[in-house]
């Protein structure tokens, strides 16, 4: 059986999403990360989650690939779109963004200042940077989704999975990210949904 390396509170959470939204026969493994006695480094040489290792052995990491494999394994599923559709590059598109601007760029940067500079004196100012990076990436999602409840077309789609990762970070941001009206309104119909809770509960148990 194909398996889903995925680590507690990580950017993995999307991708267990979408395997329980679709019913996929694909065991879900939990590893801890930042660990060299971590399973994973067997799996993925750089350590990290996601990553999909199919029957054969063949490993797929990045969320950006995982995603889009995942849906493709049940043809027609509503949370894709058809090769060559707009609709199928929209939602690519969301999945870069958000993996760009609001994790490398936004997240990883406020929570770990270490890997950008040796200098702890620097940590503070590298923090609060980010935080006023990710704060305008975050308003450029609020005001797509006015008048909306999913990021592309009607529905929820693999880009909602990723996206709902770290929507349920930003609450925990203070104030500043308090006023997003849009993305308040899209976290409380992600956590709604029966496959987030049983993604939810299953990495907290």
């Amino acid at each position: 059986m194909s398996k889903l390396f995925i680590a507690r509170e990580a950017c993995s959470f999307g991708a267990h999403v979408v395997i329980r939204e679709l019913g996929l026969p694909i065991d879900v493994v939990r590893v801890p990360l930042r660990s060299a006695e971590s399973p994973i480094h067997a799996v993925n040489p750089l350590g990290r989650v996601p990553a999909l290792q199919l029957d054969d052995g063949v490993v797929i990491t990045e969320n950006s690939a995982i995603l889009p494999y995942l849906a493709d394994l049940q043809p027609g599923t509503p949370l894709f779109a058809p090769a060559g559709s707009a609709e199928r590059a929209q939602i690519q598109g969301w999945i870069g963004y958000i993996g760009t601007e609001i994790h490398a760029a936004g997240f990883r940067q406020v929570n770990r200042p270490e890997r950008y500079s040796a200098d702890p004196a620097t940590h503070d100012g590298i923090r609060q940077q980010s935080a006023r990076t990710l704060h305008a990436a975050v308003a450029h999602i609020d005001r797509h989704l006015q008048g909306r409840d999913w990021l592309v077309g009607d529905r929820f789609t693999i880009a909602d999975a990723y996206l709902g990762v770290f929507v349920r970070w930003i609450s925990r941001l203070g104030p500043d990210f308090a006023g997003f009206d849009a993305l308040n309104r899209f976290r409380e119909a992600y956590l709604a949904r029966a496959s987030v809770q049983a993604a939810l509960a299953a990495e907290t148990e």
